[in-house]
């Protein structure tokens, strides 16, 4: 069982920066590999960006490559997702999961088995 909490969101102009935290609970957090998703109003929950367990491989969705960058500290049992440059259109709420393997590929929902409850993030124009 892994509990997780995200933190860091909150409201920022066009341009600007956040910095989410996820923190698991549990002495597992090392051998899951964790993903970033978000849902806006009246959208479907889609991928961000994924990292394995070891941290060496990262995966973005084409809207956020280059701007968002995701990282893992296990001796913290956190993941990170730095976002720079953010656009109106990155509004949602933002939820971290984590995933046992990625059996179905990492940028599928569904193949997650543990949520946080989700932090809002707000990107005025």
């Amino acid at each position: 069982q892994v509990q997780l909490v995200e933190s860091g969101g909150g409201l920022v102009q066009a341009g600007g920066s956040l910095r989410l935290s996820c923190a698991a609970s549990g002495r597992t957090f090392s051998s899951y590999a964790m993903g970033w998703f978000r849902q806006a109003p009246g959208k479907e929950r889609e991928f961000v960006t994924a990292i394995s367990v070891s941290g060496g491989s990262t995966y973005y969705a084409d809207s956020v490559k280059g701007r968002f960058t995701i990282s893992r500290d296990n001796a913290k049992n956190t993941v990170y997702l730095q976002m720079n440059s953010l656009k109106p259109e990155d509004t949602a709420v933002y939820y971290c999961a984590a995933a046992a393997t990625w059996k179905y590929g990492y940028s599928w929902p569904g193949g997650y088995a543990y949520w946080g409850q989700g932090t809002q993030v707000t990107v005025s124009s």
